[in-house]
């Protein structure tokens, strides 16, 4: 669904639309939806200043690969959202400052935003930075490969070069 500055102009705009599995692509093929994503809500446009104000609720189930074992894990994400989109500034040859208020804003090109990239955004964001399994997941050997939740390997680790210990107390 396309958010468009005209339609917004005439009043705020209502959304409630469902995106089966497939149809948002993440840029990540660790990064799967496994159901359908639900959104709704509202965007509405301040006139004066062209800023694009977007909110609302989306639920999804995402399945992502957890970073220590790599098995394939279920992260259930129900949250609400409350999102500022100016037009993009034209493009300028001195750098220019972000204060924090203007590091919770978005931009936008042209006459609109798209919805699906908005919940995109939304999601990667909600995504916990390390994606892991359980707490006490082990992970892989670094030897042999086996996942050490699976497994016990009991492969021998060779320990590091005792010339290297300095480097470990910086």
């Amino acid at each position: 669904m396309f958010l468009s500055i005209k339609e917004m102009q005439r009043g705020a705009v209502r959304f409630k639309e469902v995106f089966q599995p497939g149809a948002i692509e993440f840029l990540d093929e660790q990064i799967q939806q496994a159901g359908p994503l639900e959104a709704q809500g509202t965007s509405e446009l301040v006139a004066s200043i062209m800023e694009i104000r977007v909110r609302g609720h989306l639920a999804v189930r995402i399945e992502a690969e957890c970073d220590r074992c790599l098995e394939t894990v279920d992260f259930p994400i129900d949250t609400g959202f409350d999102l500022l989109y100016r037009p993009t500034p034209a493009p300028s040859e001195e750098e220019v400052e972000i204060d924090d208020a203007g590091s919770d804003i978005g931009f936008y090109r042209g006459d609109g935003l798209e919805l699906a990239d908005v919940l995109r955004e939304q999601i990667l964001l909600t995504l916990p930075m390390q994606r892991i399994c359980r707490q006490d997941c082990k992970g892989i050997c670094p030897v042999c490969g086996q996942n050490r939740n699976q497994v016990d390997c009991r492969c021998h680790q060779e320990l590091p070069d005792d010339r290297w210990s300095g480097l470990g107390n910086l």
